[in-house]
């Protein structure tokens, strides 16, 4: 006689919504991290629970923000743990389970694929599991490519081994666009080495461009027989990057304390670094805390823009700001059609990109706002960078993370968490979307 019937649960399966796998499987691993980030192996003097939890939140969200020094608190055990959330969170908890399912079996099955369609943003089921293995396997060459060179570039400063160490730990954070540094100074200390800098910036760039252009420009190599969507990505990138060098050159170049010591060389270098770090990165070669007023908000519009979709990248998405100012500029021309490179956009993808817009802003202006009613000594730019830094996953900071209070610190966790699930995920994963088959009248509502 069996007490516990287990047969009525063997072929039961668990039915979870997309966003709700990823928020488990972020929450889960982020507890992981945690613990392991609280084992004496793990850090050279004991560190408070909410210093573990803050710091595998930014590893999993790959945010970068740090509340204690990498380099100095974890030990070499503490590092690698803080690498494996960074990779793990780049990848993407669906992408390690879309492997996981196609190593359990030949096929992979219809709703597994819908889950993973959904997390991977693509469009045709056929093509989930290929992109899944170009995810890890565009992950590890680019990484590979720059750990060699930064190991190169470093063998003759500390030697061979210290040298492979750090370039490894370096091109996963950079790839993943996690900001997460050996050296307290993030890499302030390499500012007059361009090798080094832009080595980072390209692991950066290329890992916040998002995996299906990268997939969709080994397939075609032809910018003529590009998709309209990576044509988009990397015409906006650039923009965004060359602006953004620009305006942070011309801001910064007479202040002594960032740019305005170093020579004309590492000042073009340093406005490069600069500009393409808010794609997500979050290192910085020069002080943030010292940077204008005017160049800090440039910063945070570049960090809430962010990069490409299902990419390492955060913020609203590159693809998103595109479609939200051709929507902008279609509604003034009065043109009942938004267009881009010959192709027209629905009014439903205009109105996901308002959508991920708003929830992105409405999250930025909810956490400053309780920021800064938990830290009124604070300066409101400082908190303002926070907030968006966090949210937007990028990492960059002002230089008050580790001032803050534990209460500050569980909103700016909320926010790194929030803010790589997704905004439409997180909406989507508190609210049930339903269906009303009545039909109401248009109400005439005066805007403007």
């Amino acid at each position: 006689m069996r007490i516990f019937d287990f047969s009525r649960f063997k072929n039961k399966t668990i039915n979870l919504s997309p966003p709700k796998i990823l928020a488990l499987g972020f929450l889960s691993f982020i507890i992981f991290g945690t613990l392991m980030l609280k084992m004496p192996l793990a850090t050279t003097h004991p560190i408070s629970w909410m210093d573990a939890v803050f710091t595998a939140t930014s590893a999993v969200t790959i945010t970068g923000l740090a509340v204690v020094d990498t380099g100095s608190t974890y030990t070499t055990f503490g590092q690698i743990m803080i690498l494996v959330m960074v990779q793990f969170g780049g990848l993407g908890f669906m992408t390690f389970a879309v492997l996981a399912a196609m190593s359990l079996s030949p096929r992979i099955g219809l709703k597994q694929q819908v889950r993973a369609q959904d997390a991977l943003g693509q469009t045709s089921l056929a093509k989930v599991s290929q992109v899944a293995q170009s995810v890890v396997l565009y992950t590890l060459f680019f990484e590979i490519i720059g750990a060699m060179i930064l190991t190169s570039v470093w063998t003759p400063q500390v030697g061979f081994m210290p040298a492979l160490y750090q370039a490894i730990f370096f091109s996963v954070s950079a790839f993943n666009n996690a900001g997460f540094s050996l050296f307290s100074d993030s890499l302030m200390q390499f500012k007059h080495q361009p090798v080094v800098l832009f080595t980072i910036s390209t692991l950066s760039v290329i890992g916040a461009i998002g995996f299906l252009i990268l997939i969709d420009i080994k397939q075609n190599k032809r910018w003529s027989k590009l998709q309209t969507n990576s044509k988009i990505i990397l015409v906006s990138v650039a923009l965004l990057n060359l602006i953004g060098f620009l305006l942070i050159w011309l801001l910064e170049i007479h202040n002594p304390a960032t740019l305005g010591a170093l020579p004309f060389a590492d000042q073009v270098t340093a406005a490069w670094f600069q500009a393409t770090s808010p794609r997500s990165s979050g290192f910085n070669s020069i002080d943030t805390a010292q940077l204008y007023p005017a160049t800090s908000f440039i910063i945070m519009l570049l960090m809430f823009i962010g990069g490409g979709s299902l990419s390492t990248g955060g913020g609203i998405k590159v693809g998103t700001f595109v479609v939200l100012v051709l929507s902008v500029l279609a509604f003034l021309r009065r043109s009942s059609e938004i267009r881009i490179f010959n192709h027209a956009i629905s009014r439903e993808l205009s109105m996901k990109a308002l959508a991920v817009t708003f929830v992105t802003f409405a999250l930025i202006t909810v956490g400053n706002f309780i920021l800064l009613v938990l830290e009124p000594q604070q300066d409101f730019l400082d908190l303002s960078f926070e907030a968006v830094s966090a949210a937007c996953t990028v990492g960059l900071s002002r230089g008050i993370t580790g001032e803050l209070s534990s209460a500050s610190l569980m909103v700016l966790s909320f926010l790194m968490f929030a803010g790589r699930l997704g905004p439409l995920s997180l909406v989507y994963l508190i609210a049930t979307p339903k269906e009303s088959r009545l039909k109401h009248p248009a109400a005439d509502i005066q805007i403007g």
